[in-house]
């Protein structure tokens, strides 16, 4: 090789190492500006849940006040009703909460008193419904989806520190590779930076993006 070749290859060489570490530096830092957005999303998603958590817990605050209500104003109807003092059971039976009558009814019609076969109360009658425990359901639905959403977004935040990582490996080859002046261990050096910055490029084209304006 003659010393304009060689000097011309060392060019070549020195122009792929800057072209690297151009290209690493920006992907580094686009790297860590998708981590910082995902982290973000992890704790916006945490926030969610917990105050879905926190309105499920109230919601079934709710309910469980209402069945005490229910159970107790029916108790004592019947309590009335079985000792035959039928204003007093009437007087009860009107402060049945509207949620409770459907079941009450229809747990009458089944004629408890002379079918064994009937349900012991109301309660376990499938019209026994209550919108505030249906409500707690449904929020502790949307607290588990968050949750669910928190892990995912923990987990590419963390795909994507490790992309930083190995891109900061490459611009440190990239680097490296200037200072030495055997031309073998200069091509070894870049070519395994590059290898390195490629493989991560098409490992995080994979990955999705997250983009606040």
């Amino acid at each position: 090789m003659t010393p304009s070749t060689e000097w011309l290859s060392e060019r070549r060489l020195d122009l792929l190492a800057t072209v690297l570490l151009a290209l690493a530096a920006v992907a580094t830092a686009w790297a860590s500006y998708q981590s910082s957005r995902w982290h973000g999303k992890q704790a916006e998603a945490q926030s969610a849940s917990i105050a879905a958590r926190v309105e499920s817990s109230k919601a079934a605050g709710v309910a469980n006040r209402q069945i005490q209500i229910d159970v107790a104003t029916f108790t004592q109807w019947v309590d009335a009703y079985a000792t035959g003092r039928a204003e007093l059971a009437e007087f009860y039976r009107h402060r049945f909460r509207s949620e409770f009558e459907p079941a009450f009814e229809a747990w009458v019609a089944t004629r408890p008193r002379r079918n064994p076969q009937a349900p012991l109360t109301p309660f376990v009658m499938p019209q026994y419904q209550l919108a505030a425990e249906k409500e707690a359901e449904r929020l502790e639905d949307v607290a588990t989806a968050a949750s669910h959403d928190v892990r995912v977004d923990i987990q590419r935040a963390d795909n994507y520190v490790l992309a930083v990582v190995l891109f900061a490996v490459s611009l440190f080859f990239a680097g490296i590779s200037t200072k030495l002046h055997q031309r073998s261990q200069r091509i070894a050096i870049l070519g395994l930076g590059y290898a390195i910055f490629l493989g991560t490029a098409i490992w995080i084209a994979t990955f999705p993006i997250s983009v606040q304006v």
